[in-house]
């Protein structure tokens, strides 16, 4: 059988792709070398530009993913001795990854999607058709999309030559804790962050679950313990936190120009770009992205356009639409790196005009 499309990788942006495309009539394959549910290092906040799309993709039986969740109408930044306060109009959802992934694996089912589970690509041929190659079986598909995250082996030589000698890490866990505030908060220190919001609560004791999720280069911490010391704010806040799970980790965390499209495949989610997670629209750009690829490729399923018109499409629909955002959070990046001398008195300035702050926040969505 020669597929439509194969998708590798099922996490949001993968099975975005999977589920548009399979409803447009198209036959998918949807490829995972894991198995969920499973924890991933991730932020876990869905911005309310994405929560209807969201909704779409899910099938009906997980529609209380979204209305169960916390609603996050609120940001703080700790900055130095600085606290900048924003409000997220509309609120956006918490909603972890051990619950999405596992939620929209199932919908890609229901959608109609063949979905093969543990199944690692070892390589990839062709570039339309295409020749995907497993342990055991090979598959081949008129197109395909790679979301396989940002590192891969289907990462490309480009991207892998930009990595840095400054070695960047992510770590998350859950913790409990009594009357966290509604808001996604995050603590910057010098060589990295951490974000902490409440999450879907795991018990009815009345107190409420949290992620806690950084970013720090490897020469400042290794483990959440070190992270939850390096911002007196959060070192204080953290210190009566009841566990609820073994961190987990990730790396390398490599920043690069969006690759939206690479020898014929499309690339979506942290495969295409990857972007900082302060900005807190991870999941949104990936399912986004997906999405949009799905989309793109309907017209070359009903034979309307050739391959290479849907592939140019993607790319310019991508530069368009979701590229601004990467390029928003450079800048803010940008600036958080200034020296001390001078981003003090721009914080103490922002801390004076929350419109300004709104603005900025405004910027990556």
């Amino acid at each position: 059988m020669i597929y439509d499309l194969i998708v590798i990788g099922g996490g949001p942006a993968g099975c975005a792709a999977a589920i548009t495309a399979a409803r447009t009539g198209a036959s998918a394959l949807l490829v995972e070398r894991g198995r969920f549910p499973r924890h991933k290092v991730c932020g876990e906040f869905v911005s309310a530009e994405s929560l209807d799309l969201l909704q779409n993709l899910l099938a009906p039986a997980h529609e209380a993913l979204i209305t169960k969740a916390p609603r996050i109408a609120r940001s703080r930044i700790f900055v130095d001795a600085a606290e900048l306060e924003a409000e997220i109009t509309p609120p956006a959802a918490s909603i972890t990854r051990f619950d999405l992934d596992a939620a929209l694996w199932d919908s890609c089912a229901h959608a109609g999607v063949e979905c093969r589970a543990d199944c690692a690509v070892q390589s990839v041929e062709g570039a339309g058709p295409f020749r995907v190659t497993m342990r055991s079986e090979s598959f081949e598909a008129r197109t395909l999309i790679n979301a396989t995250g940002r590192w891969s082996n289907l990462t490309s030589q480009a991207t892998r030559a930009g990595v840095t000698k400054d070695r960047w890490i992510g770590v998350k866990a859950h913790f409990r804790e009594v009357a966290a505030p509604l808001s996604v908060d995050l603590y910057f220190f010098e060589g990295g962050y951490c974000g902490v919001q409440p999450i879907p609560p795991s018990s009815q004791n009345g107190a409420m679950d949290v992620n806690a999720c950084a970013m720090v280069r490897a020469d400042v911490a290794t483990d959440l313990t070190e992270v939850l010391t390096l911002h007196r704010a959060l070192r204080e806040r953290s210190q009566n936190w009841l566990p609820l799970m073994d961190p987990v980790t990730t790396s390398p965390l490599v920043f690069h120009p969006p690759e939206p499209v690479q020898n014929g495949m499309l690339q979506v989610g942290d495969a295409a770009t990857f972007v900082d997670p302060f900005i807190g629209d991870g999941i949104s750009l990936a399912l986004r992205s997906g999405d949009l690829a799905g989309k793109c490729l309907a017209d070359f399923f009903r034979n309307e356009c050739s391959l290479d018109s849907a592939i140019a499409n993607y790319s310019r629909l991508y530069q368009t639409r979701l590229a601004p955002v990467f390029r928003a959070s450079s800048r803010l990046r940008n600036l958080l790196r200034w020296p001390g001398v001078v981003r003090k008195p721009v914080l103490s300035w922002l801390e004076k005009t929350p419109a300004i702050t709104r603005h900025f926040v405004r910027m990556t969505r």
